[in-house]
């Protein structure tokens, strides 16, 4: 069982892991997932237990709170409506109060600090060394304020290190407040030279304030605090732009034919409700009366309004775009769908990927090496290198200062939050982080064929009418005859007459007959229609249109035979149809280096009319749900598996694949056995959930990458490692580096807002028009490359001089957001010299068109 608890306190990477570490060890805890970016906590118990008033107490004695979320409750940073009530915009606004105080106070505190080494202009009363001890007591009234307003970071700081749980607070706390003790320290030796008539050594002791160190840190910080509260606000504007899609009101129905405006919580379900043209759908129902066309763009990405009429279902939300209906709500609350989304992307959102769990290890002890390493970086410019106690403090301070355990924390759930945001936008909804990572080394999908590579709904593909015969009078003695059955073939053929307007004939005496198919009387004429067995069974010749029969049974279709007053009329063909995108999705895995392998409870032959038009690489038929989940476990034995369903028998096969993704349309059990939901049922998100996989992956890397590398080298540096060579660093530089690294990670996930669905189709790679003038001459061709490793627009000018540099290229353009690389080229270049120039840059190519 897996409860949520809102978490307050939490500042960075290393209060996140002392809090996972504290619930970790109440008894019954089976596993915890911490959110730093949302405040937020999932505890999963052991069967039988569920104790959250002692994970509550647990993380309680650790320092922070954690209060159990309440059912049907928004989560506290990423759910709730944006607005001035917003807790993440609550926050930025705190920040920005801090930050304003802290600069009014700052600035005058830094001119009296500086300004006489500068050459600023000061008072005239400031200015003379018998005035020393007025200007640091001036600088430590300004001081004040700063440190009132910050009081946060001494508060939790110096709680923590109290607790032996030091984090980011207590590294600003250390830092800032050592600068403002030895601040305290000086003025009292200028005050205590000063009455004893010591005038050089006051001024002496004016030199080591660091009042303004102090300050400029805290600002700094503060600075960096309120654009990362900006950048967090972004990053949940994906689940609070779905949230904010939900309507307020609806329009109900009353007894008398009146209509009335109800709050959308007000709803229930049985109520009628009326829709006009260009408002909201309420909640999810059923139409009983009328019809339109509906906008559910922001529901499934699918951009096409839908034509709905009487009996078809409508989603909360969508927009009616035309038309007028009246519908049953039939889901309300947190049963619609779009509630359904909001927490799948939500819980996704709560959850960690396994690349985070490096992070968390870092962090755990990031903070209490730090402290070592200035304590230690203190001692050995003393106690070794004889420096005085002012130069070795400020490097001890500086390393206190400059390290970022926020950069690490906020890598990856940054990345996650933003992508599984992005990709629900577009009707792709990833139930976890781990699954999120999975899909990244994907390297065969698994897809099971009706209703996922197939439309699942029989739909009649051919009409073969015999020598004679007209069509119009196949179509309406078969749709006569099938009118009284109950056959799925049967109803595809009904619909058929009816989209063409065709009129069934009457058929009286009616009867089936197992196996065979139908029989009846047309105006006393024995009509019937069924397999080939009943027409030989009527004695009824098929003649030449046996064979054509045949070839319809090759191509996938069932050939269905009519036959009136003893001769044939002709044959219908009925079919699953592929459904419109799927080669085009099966291209584009291959284009991915991804293998495809279709299942089927079918016969050979109907599985291979599919794999012909679909193209998947490889097809087994007659297979059972055992046999799936048996042939998935096989596959993931050599790599990552992705099966792709929509049924009940594709459950265990979905549960069984390192990735399940289940098509939006299927059934409730595949969609809850899944770890990936395609709301547009279309196969080619299959890539594009690869895709985001892939992109946010690359994010998160880059974002541990930049997190690592920075406290690598900065660490060192602030401790004084170069300064034989006249490289340091002071506090001040220090505290705007350690900001510009956590709003620089938040930042860099921020891009992934930009990604879509990329389709290989979109750009293509058919060779220029020759002729006229140019005829004789090499032909021109268009190329395009997907790059993976491009990371900056350094790379991005690298990778395309060494394109530039292939010969027979004539030019080559470069996006970093979409990892492309468009080449013109004559008919000379080929892939392998284009896919080497890029290789050997140091970069990988993951396809060219």
């Amino acid at each position: 069982m897996k409860q949520t608890f809102d978490v307050t306190g939490m500042t960075c990477a290393a209060c996140s892991a002392r809090v996972e570490k504290a619930a970790r060890g109440v008894a019954g805890v089976r596993g915890v997932a911490v959110n730093l970016l949302k405040n937020s906590m999932e505890v999963e118990f052991d069967d039988g237990f569920d104790d959250a008033a002692a994970v509550s107490a647990a993380v309680g004695k650790a320092g922070y709170g954690a209060h159990l979320r309440e059912k049907g409750s928004r989560p506290v940073s990423g759910g709730a409506r944006k607005g001035p009530d917003h807790p993440a915009a609550q926050e930025e606004r705190a920040v920005l109060r801090r930050l304003l105080v802290s600069v009014a106070f700052t600035v005058p505190l830094f001119y009296l600090s500086m300004g006489h080494m500068l050459g600023w202009p000061l008072p005239a009363a400031l200015k003379a060394d018998e005035a020393i001890g007025m200007l640091a007591l001036a600088q430590l009234i300004l001081l004040v304020p700063v440190l009132a307003v910050n009081l946060k970071f001494f508060r939790t700081g110096f709680k923590s290190l109290a607790r032996r749980a030091p984090n980011m607070d207590s590294l600003i706390a250390l830092g800032s407040g050592a600068s403002t003790a030895y601040g305290v320290y000086a003025l009292f030796q200028i005050q205590y030279h000063l009455g004893l008539g010591h005038l050089d050594r006051a001024v002496m002791a004016g030199m080591d304030l660091y009042f303004e160190s102090a300050a400029m840190i805290l600002t700094l910080i503060t600075l960096g605090k309120y654009f990362e509260a900006r950048a967090k606000l972004r990053t949940t504007d994906a689940l609070s732009s779905l949230m904010e899609l939900a309507p307020k009101t609806g329009e109900r129905l009353c007894a008398d034919g009146s209509t009335e405006c109800v709050p959308v919580e007000r709803i229930c379900v049985g109520d009628r409700l009326v829709v006009r043209s260009g408002s909201a759908v309420p909640v999810d129902g059923a139409i009983v009366e009328g019809a339109g066309a509906f906008d559910e763009s922001a529901i499934t990405g699918e951009s096409v309004p839908a034509e709905k009429a009487a009996g078809d279902p409508v989603i909360g939300a969508t927009i009616c775009a035309s038309g007028y209906v009246v519908m049953r709500a039939e889901r309300v609350g947190d049963d619609t769908a779009l509630a359904g989304i909001v927490r799948l992307v939500d819980e996704a959102t709560s959850t960690k990927a396994p690349i985070e769990q490096f992070a968390d290890k870092v962090s755990g002890v990031f903070v209490p090496v730090v402290i070592a390493i200035s304590l230690a970086a203190f001692a050995i410019w003393t106690l070794v290198l004889g420096a005085g106690f002012q130069d070795a403090l400020v490097h001890a301070i500086t390393v206190l200062v400059i390290s970022c355990p926020c950069a690490l924390g906020l890598a990856t759930p940054t990345a996650v939050m933003v992508g599984t945001g992005r990709g629900a936008r577009n009707g792709i909804l990833v139930k976890s982080a781990e699954a999120l990572q999975n899909a990244h080394d994907v390297t065969a999908v698994v897809l099971d064929k009706t209703g996922t590579v197939t439309s699942g709904v029989p739909e009649v593909v051919a009409l073969d009418a015999a020598a004679g015969a007209a069509g119009a009078d196949l179509v309406s003695i078969a749709a006569g005859l099938e009118s009284r059955s109950e056959h799925p073939l049967g109803r595809a053929i009904c619909a058929y007459a009816r989209r063409i307007g065709a009129e069934p004939v009457s058929v009286e005496g009616f009867s089936q007959i197992p196996a065979r198919g139908i029989v009846g009387e047309v105006a006393g004429e024995r009509v019937c229609g069924g397999n080939l067995r009943l027409m030989e069974d009527e004695g009824i010749g098929v003649g030449a249109l046996a064979a054509r029969a045949r070839q319809r049974a090759d191509e996938g279709a069932t050939p269905l035979f009519f036959a009136r007053a003893g001769a044939l009329v002709g044959i219908v063909s009925v079919a699953d149809t592929v459904k419109p995108t799927s080669a085009e999705a099966v291209a584009e895995l291959r284009s991915m280096g991804i293998r495809t392998v279709m299942l089927t409870g079918d016969n050979e032959r109907t599985a291979a009319a599919v794999q012909k038009v679909a193209g998947v690489d490889e097809v087994v038929a007659n297979a059972s749900p055992a046999d799936k989940e048996a042939l998935v476990a096989r596959l993931s034995s050599e790599g990552k598996v992705a099966m792709v369903g929509d049924g009940i028998n594709d459950a265990p096969a979905l549960t069984r694949a390192d990735v399940g993704i289940a098509i939006g349309a299927g059934t409730d059990i595949a969609i809850d056995s899944a770890d990936i939901v395609l709301m547009r049922s279309d196969l080619l998100d299959v890539a594009a959930a690869i895709s985001l996989s892939r992109a946010t992956l690359r994010n998160v890397k880059q974002n541990l990458f930049w997190a690592l590398v920075y406290n690598a080298v900065c660490i060192p540096v602030a401790a004084g490692a170069l300064s034989g060579i006249g490289v340091t660093l002071n506090p001040m530089i220090a505290a705007a580096a350690m900001s510009l690294s956590s709003v620089s990670v938040v930042s860099n996930a921020l891009r992934l807002r930009r990604w879509s669905p990329w389709r290989a189709s979109d750009i293509g790679n058919s060779p220029l028009p020759s002729g006229g003038e140019d005829e004789g001459k090499e032909s021109k061709m268009e190329k395009t490359m997907r790059i993976e490793g491009m990371m900056c627009m350094h790379c991005v000018a690298h990778v395309k001089k060494a394109l530039e540099a292939v010969p027979g290229v004539s030019s080559v353009s470069v996006d970093l957001e979409s990892g492309t690389a468009s080449i013109e080229a004559d008919g000379t270049v080929s892939h392998d010299a284009l896919t080497a120039a890029v290789s050997d840059a140091g970069y990988e190519v993951l396809e060219v068109r």
